[in-house]
């Protein structure tokens, strides 16, 4: 008989206090473990609110399943991986704590280098987002829509700047940990790295395929972040 840890996680207080979300984690984690022939020990609900909520120190929930998985040496499941972070970083710092995860929608063989690349793309995803919503504004821009506040239109471009290359920087922080997994199994040239990324389905921040140099790129951004 196999055993396991619930965690369920909504966003906001109103969620919480609705059910909204929890009803549909809890199913889909009940029908997965019934399924496996998990046996579920304990169900552990929270929710948390405001910004930052990504840190461990905002997740007393998840810091106790952690500690009650890490006692009975089992495992975590979640419906989602998104109900864990949709930061990469986070993802990763939770796998380093050494507790299994197990993701219901992605199956029981889903293994932490497959975790670190689902995250990859749910960090990728909100790149695009961001980006398709610049990209909106500057069409109703070019027609002739007057945006913002144009008093402050230096400011405002020093701004969006100093975004962009954080949202560079981000990504290939969060991109970096697969690229590195794929250098420890031996895929040692650009070449062989993008190759790799683009058989997993892993995209640029741009959306598009990886070539040698926009993993050349990548590699030369992380090191001048450090």
């Amino acid at each position: 008989m196999k055993f396991a840890i619930a965690y369920l996680r909504v966003s906001t207080v109103a969620q919480g206090k609705s059910g909204l979300g929890l009803d549909a984690q809890r199913g889909a984690i009940a029908r997965f473990a019934e399924a496996e022939s998990i046996v579920i020990t304990d169900w552990l609900e929270e929710v948390e609110t405001g910004k930052g909520a990504d840190a461990l120190d905002r997740r007393p929930v998840l810091t106790e399943a952690l500690r009650k998985a890490r006692k009975s040496k089992v495992p975590v499941v979640v419906a989602k991986l998104d109900r864990l972070s949709r930061d990469v970083a986070f993802v990763a710092g939770l796998i380093a704590q050494r507790v299994p995860f197990v993701v219901a929608e992605l199956g029981a063989d889903a293994d932490p280098f497959m975790l670190h690349i689902y995250a990859a793309l749910a960090e990728n995803e909100r790149a695009l987002i961001s980006k398709r919503t610049r990209e909106a504004l500057q069409v109703k821009k070019n027609a002739g829509a007057v945006l913002g506040n144009r008093t402050n239109l230096a400011e405002a471009q020093m701004l969006g700047a100093a975004q962009n290359a954080a949202e560079a920087n981000a990504f290939a922080a969060n991109v970096l940990p697969v690229v590195q997994q794929l250098q420890d199994q031996g895929v040692a040239t650009y070449r062989a790295i993008a190759d790799a990324l683009n058989q997993r389905g892993v995209r640029t921040a741009r959306g598009g395929e990886w070539a040698a140099m926009t993993v050349k790129r990548l590699l030369d951004r992380s090191r001048v972040a450090m």
